[in-house]
């Protein structure tokens, strides 16, 4: 009786295997989480903390946006050029995809820094799960964009500009703005992890820089002429323009395309960051 009683309360190895997997699957996800909350509050603790980390990628858009919505005003008076919402407008949105991208691509700056500095080094030997470390510098990225852009819309609010699009299409734009962040993040976070130095910041810099200007971004797409328009016609960046421009206008284009793309390309750099992690983890 007494024996019967014991065998049915043990666990059998089936379960015992189960709950052994269960605790396992449990910790990692805790390791991975646990690892990215510390690299996210090492990374804003040192950002805030640091003047000549906060004001160049505070001050860079506001350079942009002055010259572009200021200097280059005149534009929006062309024949052709119509935009509801006025030119301020339109090339904030430039600037708000410049900013979430280089958000991103400096956070990559950020990583390859502490790979040289040995910091990062010493983090993948004591990483419990070691996808955390992306996820972590994933999230600076965010944050470090979140005061960017916030700073750029308040200036633009306060220069006149205009939004004639509802609450939702806000949403949808910034929204966009968070998906850019973490497509700059991707490439540039991948070639942070395959070369662990500083000096492959122009090879991060230079394809963001490219796949930008070649956008319209002073007039309209209509505008263009010769091969710009040609090459800008394929431009992923164009639908992002395009459509960042017609959710603050409210006058919807290529919005669903603008959300594929960006999609597309942060599974595609996602790939490529892990790929590069994988390769981080055996030189080390």
């Amino acid at each position: 009786m007494s024996a019967a009683t014991t065998d049915s309360s043990r666990p059998s190895g089936a379960q015992a295997g189960g709950d052994a997997s269960a605790r396992a699957a449990g910790s990692s996800h805790g390791g991975l989480f646990r690892v990215a909350w510390t690299i996210a509050w090492r990374g804003m603790h040192t950002y805030i903390r640091r003047p000549d980390l906060v004001f160049p990628s505070l001050i860079f858009p506001l350079v942009f946006f002055a010259s572009f919505a200021g200097g280059l005003s005149a534009l929006g008076k062309v024949p052709g050029f119509t935009f509801p919402a006025g030119y301020t407008a339109f090339q904030f949105v430039f600037v708000m995809c410049q900013s979430a991208m280089f958000s991103g691509l400096f956070t990559g700056f950020t990583l390859a820094f502490d790979f040289e500095s040995g910091f990062a080094r010493r983090l993948m030997l004591a990483a419990e799960d070691r996808r955390g470390i992306a996820l972590g510098y994933a999230i600076v990225a965010l944050s470090r964009a979140a005061i960017t852009l916030s700073l750029v819309t308040v200036v633009a609010l306060i220069s006149g500009m205009q939004i004639t699009g509802d609450g939702v299409d806000l949403v949808g734009l910034y929204g966009l703005a968070a998906l850019l962040v973490l497509v700059g993040y991707g490439w540039a976070g991948g070639v942070a992890f395959r070369f662990r130095t500083i000096q492959a910041g122009p090879l991060m810099q230079t394809p963001v820089f490219l796949l930008l200007f070649l956008a319209p971004v002073y007039v309209p797409l209509s505008l263009l002429k010769g091969w710009i328009h040609t090459v800008a016609s394929v431009n992923p960046a164009t639908a992002f323009l395009e459509a960042g421009r017609g959710l603050i206008s409210g006058v919807h284009d290529h919005t669903g395309l603008a959300f594929i793309a960006a999609a597309g390309l942060l599974a595609l750099f996602g790939i490529w960051m892990l790929t590069g992690l994988r390769a981080a983890e055996n030189a080390s």
